[in-house]
This record gives structure tokens, sequence and C-alpha cells, in this order.
């Protein structure tokens, strides 16, 4: 019995500090700026980005080089991401306010997966630029 009970504990404190991990990469995400050539090329124009366009931002972060520095931020994300849907669905309708809640965290991993976007397109583009210059 004290076996499952400091379980349960353990999980739940692992818990917590996976989520204030997440917030804390989120809020220094949300501190960043988007260029216009980023909205453009992503697609979304003159909106604002909405919690539905993480999915799409993580299909052009997976095709451009990865980062070492951003891989484990991003697997965070995609896993809060993917808790906050479940969370939403499963409980959005029955507790006041964790429906607005789940769609603000869900947009700000959208402004996530949009910066580390930007910075893989920015690498890259250095990258070439680096490597054309050797060439020549």
């Amino acid at each position: 019995m004290i076996a499952a009970l400091i379980c349960v504990v353990s999980l739940a404190a692992l818990v917590q500090v996976f989520v204030s991990y997440c917030r804390s990469v989120l809020a220094t995400a949300g501190n960043v700026e988007l260029s216009e050539r980023l909205l453009q090329v992503a697609d979304v124009g003159g909106r604002s980005l909405s919690a539905d366009d993480f999915d799409r931002f993580m299909q052009l972060v997976h095709l451009c080089p990865e980062h070492n520095s951003d891989r484990a931020g991003v697997r965070a994300i995609l896993t809060y991401y993917r808790l906050l849907n479940i969370l939403g669905r499963l409980f959005g309708g029955l507790i006041s306010g964790l429906a607005g809640w789940t769609e603000h965290e869900r947009q700000n991993c959208s402004h996530f997966a949009a910066v580390v976007l930007e910075r893989s397109i920015s690498s890259s583009r250095s990258l070439f630029t680096q490597q054309a210059g050797d060439r020549l």
C-alpha cells in the first residue's frame, strides 16, 4: 500500500515537473517575434496562429534538418500538445475554463513550432551560404 502511494506521488511530481518545463519552453518561444516571410511560407496569411496550425508546422519542421538543441524541446512540446488534446476532449466540457486554457496552451505550442521552423530555415540558409562561399 505504501509503495503504491509513493508511486502515485512520484508520478504526480513527474507530471508537474514536465508541465512546468513545457510551459517554460513555451514562454521562452513566446517572446520570439515571427517573421512575415515565415508566415507566408506557412500559408498563415494575415490571421494569427491557431492551435490547429501545430501539426502543419511540425510537418514542415520534420522536413528541415534537425538542430540538436531543439530536439528535446520539440519532443517535449509534441507530447505536451497531445496531452492537451486529450485533456481538452475528455474534460473540456465538464470543467469550466479548461477548454479555453487548453486552447490557449495549444496555440502557444503552435507558436513554438513556428519558432523552431524559423530557426531551422535560418540555419539551413546560413549553412547553404557557408557551403556556397567555401566553393568559391
